[in-house]
């Protein structure tokens, strides 16, 4: 009895092994277009197919956002070294104070590439809370009684099809587990 059944289970392990190898698979993010630091459109579409790197800052941040774009920058130049492609993308967690002229002035301190790192702005608050509780599950927060804003101090990598893959802390001593993640996405 077990010998009939043999053949059925072969073909249904094969065809549940080739779902597995879908190379169309439909970008997981939903789509967003935001303007970055130069004042340009920049989103979702930008992204597919490529590997990235996302965090929250805003830029009249006291505490933590200084050292995360520092980082940030660091990692890009360690990443550009070692030739590995990836994108790096800042989403302002205080989009109604940062303008883009303010971000652009921002990153500047920082001595970030702009070829391949985008700091973006361009919606309302509620926005960008639902955005990150949604789509990276963290929580972004903007108390009243404060100017500074509650927010995740992870790098995000995320793969070409929009999946978060992972989540590291944003200090130097993360940098290998990084790199790793993200020479296996390539």
């Amino acid at each position: 009895m077990n010998r009939l059944y043999l053949p059925f289970i072969l073909m249904l392990v094969m065809m549940l092994a080739g779902c597995g190898i879908e190379k169309n698979i439909e970008y997981q993010m939903e789509p967003f277009t935001f303007t970055d630091q130069n004042g340009e459109e920049f989103g979702s579409n930008d992204l597919k197919g490529k590997v990235w790197i996302a965090d929250f800052i805003f830029t009249s941040c006291e505490t933590v956002c200084p050292p995360m774009t520092a980082s940030m920058a660091s990692l890009q130049k360690e990443m550009k070294k070692k030739g590995i492609e990836v994108e790096f993308v800042s989403f302002s967690s205080d989009p109604e104070i940062d303008t883009p002229e303010k971000l652009k002035s921002f990153k500047e301190k920082f001595d970030g590439d702009e070829d391949n790192w985008h700091l973006l702005t361009g919606y309302t608050q509620t926005e960008i809370e639902t955005f990150a509780r949604e789509e990276f599950q963290t929580l972004i927060q903007k108390p009243q009684s404060s100017n500074q804003v509650i927010h995740s101090t992870s790098f995000y990598v995320i793969d070409q099809n929009g999946s978060i893959i992972n989540s590291f802390g944003f200090q130097r001593s993360h940098f290998d587990e990084i790199i790793r993640q993200i020479e296996k996405l390539q």
